[in-house]
């Protein structure tokens, strides 16, 4: 069994040319081989995101391209920002891989806590890493506490203290914690890294 292969997916508002993506891309390139893609409506130019059967498709098309540059039994991990985690659950009720990972997963639409993203994690049986920024106002964490608790996929959950729905914690925080958003991205590398390590033990 060779290194993993991640497959990337964006959020809804940025590409994967995007600093922030090729910045996580890189990190994640020191814990297996990475690939990153672009849904249908970034390719055209359009602003607003596609639905979800055209999400979904986009999403299992770029998997089989991810498949096809690795040996068949390479570990396949789909990781994705907000929306592209979002998609990546969905696909896994599809499709086999060997786990999740969301940075930032929007369990409230637009922040609204009567409008839950939750009926496709109740459902899986993919392990999965949820990555969460404190601040993160798209995923209140007493609701995915809740949410967590009935799941019946194994899950773990890595707190970002003070972070944002990218995972950016502001100067000020950073400053009154004597630390920098360097050694913030590490904690995450590294609680990626082991989350792999554990499914493939």
């Amino acid at each position: 069994m060779g290194r993993p292969q991640f497959l990337f997916a964006t959020g809804a508002g940025a590409p994967s040319s995007h600093p922030w993506m090729q910045h996580w891309k890189k990190r994640l390139q020191e814990i297996g081989r990475v690939q990153t893609f672009d849904y249908d409506y970034m390719h055209e130019g359009r602003k607003r995101p596609d639905r979800l059967p055209q999400l979904i498709a986009a999403h299992r098309a770029a998997l089989a391209t991810a498949r096809a540059d690795v040996p068949h039994d390479t570990p396949i991990f789909l990781i994705g920002k907000s929306m592209g985690g979002r998609i990546g659950c969905h696909l896994a009720l599809e499709e086999e891989i060997d786990a999740l990972i969301c940075l930032g997963y929007p369990l409230c639409a637009m922040g609204d806590r009567r409008k839950m993203r939750d009926e496709v994690l109740r459902s899986l049986d993919t392990p999965i890493l949820f990555v969460q920024g404190t601040q993160d106002r798209l995923c209140p964490l007493d609701l995915l506490a809740e949410v967590r608790a009935e799941m019946k996929a194994p899950n773990e959950l890595h707190l970002v203290e003070g972070g944002d729905h990218s995972l950016g914690v502001g100067k000020r925080q950073l400053q009154a914690a004597g630390e920098t958003q360097e050694e913030v991205d590490r904690r995450i590398e590294a609680a990626i890294a082991r989350f792999v390590r554990l499914q493939l033990a």
